[in-house]
């Protein structure tokens, strides 16, 4: 029997599965915004102000999963500042747990000034924001959410390795698997949005959609392909692995598809992709989350 499977479980429920897909999105959420600000076409800056607006609240909503799902939520605070000397956590870096909790902390600060910037750029803010979506410290904000933010989305895959539980401590593709799949969700809600707001930006949305999903199935086979005989029969040999199935098949093959030759959905292609993407995303984290807690 590996070893993974003698230690003690931190008993993560469904809301540690939302709050893991609503992170993945988020976060590569502003990576992608953070690429159309800063390189894209002024089309493609309506785009980027959307995926500020969802690294914003998403942020916002990660941050409030993860202190309902603490023990003592009152002591959220614990995460940030030692009880003691009220130093950043920071400081003792090689912790896990406070690395997640700063990228966090400056992946919603920085998307939320980005946003606010990019609002008084277009103009729907006082133009004495404007200073926050230009020049250097307009880029510096801009770089620091999307950094932080694609930090982030792939760090909760490597927050499950280091736990040593079963599946999670027995490979290490799971932060490669958790970006990918978060980045196809935030493109694929982006190119929804941008259908019609920014027609232009499609093309390079959808391109990203195709190279997310296939690093995901990448990940997907490598992680089932390292991982011990015994770990893979006894955390997957059940309805968990008919889920992680299901949203192999459903959630990236059948999109890849999709995304690759759209005219055979139709019109209705951005938003078939949109249900099956975002849904396979959150299939994918419930089993792979859920599995591990279940022995």
């Amino acid at each position: 029997m590996p070893d993974t499977f003698y230690s003690v479980s931190p008993h993560w429920g469904w809301y540690a599965v939302v709050e893991f897909f609503v992170a993945g999105l988020a976060g590569t959420a502003a990576g992608i915004a953070a690429l159309l600000w800063l390189f894209g076409r002024g089309a493609d800056r309506i785009v980027a102000r959307w995926g500020f607006a969802i690294a914003t609240v998403g942020s916002i909503l990660s941050g409030l999963l993860l202190i309902l799902d603490l023990k003592r939520p009152d002591r959220f605070w614990h995460m940030l500042l030692f009880s003691e000397t009220f130093l950043p956590t920071f400081l003792k870096w090689w912790s896990v747990m406070a690395l997640g909790a700063w990228s966090l902390f400056v992946f919603g600060g920085a998307s939320f000034l980005a946003l606010v910037g990019s609002l008084a750029v277009e103009g729907r803010l006082p133009a004495s924001l404007r200073f926050l979506g230009r020049g250097i410290l307009g880029t510096i904000i801009v770089v620091g959410s999307g950094l932080a933010g694609t930090f982030y989305a792939g760090y909760k895959g490597v927050l499950l390795n280091s736990t040593n539980r079963p599946l999670w401590g027995d490979t290490a593709w799971l932060g490669a698997l958790f970006f990918a799949s978060g980045m196809a969700s935030a493109a694929v809600v982006l190119l929804l949005l941008a259908q019609r707001s920014s027609p232009s930006t499609v093309p390079t949305l959808r391109q990203l959609l195709l190279g997310a999903l296939g690093v995901s199935i990448v990940a997907v086979v490598a992680m089932l392909a390292t991982m011990p005989t015994r770990v893979t029969e006894l955390t997957l040999g059940n309805v968990y692995g008919v889920l992680l199935a299901l949203a192999v098949a459903l959630g990236m093959i059948v999109p890849a598809v999709v995304a690759w030759r759209p005219q055979l959905v139709g019109r209705l292609a951005v938003p078939t992709l949109a249900v099956l993407v975002l849904a396979g995303a959150f299939v994918l984290r419930a089993a792979l989350l859920l599995s591990s807690e279940a022995v």
